[in-house]
């Protein structure tokens, strides 16, 4: 595989570097994965999990088929077992949790309820609701794994992007993801002396390269290559580094999608701190969802993976540099006739500036970080969203 990034294993990395959380938004996505994933859904690099899901791939085979020929198979002597038929095949396939629930929500069958029942049971509902509901083409996806598995049950207009195809679309700019580029698994903050180091050893503990039998998540960062954007208030550099995320499923659990972002440290259960310029694109698998994968989405990757920082810091100066209020008066104009915010939101922005910087906001980026941080407390993350895109709106006008 060609690599486009630049080799980076024989330079000198600082073991660490001083950085300030306080500032930008605090995204838990990655996190929530890194919580949720057991052992056998985590990889130590790109190339072991390329292996799994191309294996799986190639192992796989989509039919188009009539949903009122499919044949259920069940018996009172296994309570547990139920096994499907499709049309022109000579051997029952066994649903997998997803695809069984996306076969009963085509016929409008409660999917909860059904895996309640005995097998038997369960199969005689299923079927009758293949033979009476209105014949419809659907496309099957079914993988051998010492068993014929059903994965997905899908309308025949799915646009399948495979999980190996992100995959392979991400080594190409990361490598292993280990080491090899510029682009790796994250280092992690140490929250006593607040310095992010770099180099962690990838274990199951610290990966962030994950695949189950529904879906793939990979985030990777450019953490070796600080970014200066500014000084912070005690005059020392203000750090970020270049991240990325992205998803999918190939079986239609959800969209594929990749997020890109500046981020100033990422922490031992792999909370996001200080993101600043976050943003995200999705793809639906509609019926050319492939082409535009191919098209848009895996050259915007690259774009970014390789793109300059300028226009970050540049819009960052910008930020800083543009003073928006000198008074009180000012500064609670600004943040209610310019921002759109009530009053007692207003005060508590300027409070959190006082509190956090050592002085009161008087640029547009000193807002920001103000608005950021109050959103950074706020539990419902409707409203969390609704107050960091409003610090992003402002953010943009000023670099504009």
């Amino acid at each position: 595989m060609d690599m486009v990034a630049v080799d980076r294993t024989e330079e000198t990395i600082p073991s660490s570097f001083k950085v300030d959380v306080s500032r930008g938004q605090r995204v838990g996505r990655v996190s929530s994965e890194w919580f949720s994933r057991p052992a056998d859904e985590r990889y130590l690099s790109l190339s072991d999990l390329f292996a799994r899901v191309k294996g799986r791939a190639e192992r796989s085979r989509t039919r188009t088929v009539e949903s009122r020929a499919v044949r259920v198979e069940a018996s009172r002597e296994d309570a547990e077992r139920l096994a499907l038929v499709l049309p022109g095949g000579d051997e029952p396939v066994a649903a997998t949790h997803w695809s069984f629930g996306q076969l009963a929500s085509l016929v409008g069958a409660p999917a909860g309820y059904l895996r309640q029942l005995p097998a038997a049971l369960a199969g005689i509902n299923l079927q009758y609701g293949l033979a009476s509901h209105r014949a419809e083409q659907v496309k099957t996806l079914a993988t051998e794994d010492g068993r014929t598995e059903l994965r997905a049950v899908t309308g025949p207009d799915y646009g399948r992007i495979y999980d190996h195809e992100l995959v392979s679309a991400v080594q190409r700019i990361a490598g292993n993801g280990t080491g090899d580029t510029s682009w790796k698994v994250p280092g992690t903050l140490d929250w006593s002396s607040m310095t992010y180091t770099p180099r962690v050893d990838v274990t199951a503990e610290t990966t962030t390269l994950y695949a189950s039998d529904r879906d793939v998540f990979l985030f990777l960062v450019d953490d070796t290559h600080p970014i200066e954007a500014g000084r912070l208030v005690d005059g020392s550099p203000d750090l970020y580094f270049r991240g990325f995320y992205c998803w999918n499923s190939e079986v239609g659990s959800k969209t594929l999608g990749i997020a890109s972002f500046y981020l100033r440290a990422v922490c031992q259960n792999r909370q996001l701190w200080g993101v600043e310029g976050f943003e995200e694109i999705t793809i639906r698998h509609s019926k050319y969802a492939a082409s535009r994968f191919a098209h848009e989405t895996a050259p915007a990757l690259a774009n970014f993976a390789n793109s300059s920082p300028a226009p970050f810091v540049a819009g960052i100066r910008a930020a800083r540099e543009r003073i928006v209020a000198r008074t009180d008066e000012e500064r609670t104009e600004f943040l209610t006739r310019r921002a759109g915010f009530g009053r007692a939101d207003a005060a508590k922005i300027i409070d959190t500036v006082l509190r956090e910087e050592g002085g009161p906001p008087q640029s547009v980026f000193d807002f920001v970080q103000g608005i950021t941080a109050v959103a950074r407390t706020k539990e419902h993350q409707d409203v969390r969203l609704d107050l960091e895109q409003r610090a992003k709106r402002l953010l943009d006008k000023a670099a504009a």
